[in-house]
């Protein structure tokens, strides 16, 4: 037992260590995630519990209010938005959609927002890999929809969900009292 916490005092000695001398980076304060749908489906594939096959996914970056004006301040009207924080967000589509009736290929696109204070215009666009929306460029765009706004109780960590529908599913951007909502068929 004498030499376990001896190893475990070596260990964390080696953890602060290192944070200390800068070999780890520091921690990202807007952290990736990822959703699914079906929902948990890498969880559900390892479980043996798919029922279907994987059809959409969202990567993102998800900021916080932090007690500050998010839109018509931190993030202008009318400007285009890059959805979240850090790297653009993406979505990507294993299988054809349809969103507002337009034919969607399968693959992988940007996904932005030009938020106003009463509807936001949902933007897929093809160029992905990108930081921010500072090289939007709007000649690439795939598709643009615009949506109306729902008011919520605020939500602190701004995020994505993508919830069953009738039709296929609703990419939902929740963020500070606003929820918009994006119908995707399939």
């Amino acid at each position: 037992m004498k030499y376990f916490f001896m190893a475990a005092f070596v260990l964390a000695s080696f953890g602060t260590k290192a944070q200390s001398s800068n070999l780890v980076p520091p921690f990202d304060l807007s952290p990736m995630d990822m959703v699914y749908f079906p929902a948990n489906y890498p969880i559900l594939k390892i479980q043996n519990k798919v029922s279907g096959p994987l059809e959409m996914r969202v990567i993102y970056s998800r900021p916080q209010v932090k007690e500050r004006k998010i839109f018509g301040g931190l993030q202008e009207y009318g400007k285009v938005w890059r959805v979240g924080a850090n790297e653009a967000t993406e979505i990507e589509f294993f299988k054809n959609v349809y969103i507002n009736n337009k034919k969607i290929a399968k693959g992988r696109y940007t996904l932005y927002v030009i938020p106003y204070s009463d509807k936001w215009t949902f933007i897929l666009n093809k160029e992905t890999d990108t930081w921010g929306a500072f090289k939007y460029d709007s000649t690439k765009d795939v598709i643009r929809v615009t949506v109306p706004l729902s008011t919520i109780n605020k939500v602190e960590d701004m995020t994505i969900t993508l919830d069953k529908s009738s039709s296929g599913a609703s990419l939902c951007v929740l963020w500070d009292e606003v929820k918009a909502e994006l119908p995707i068929k399939f």
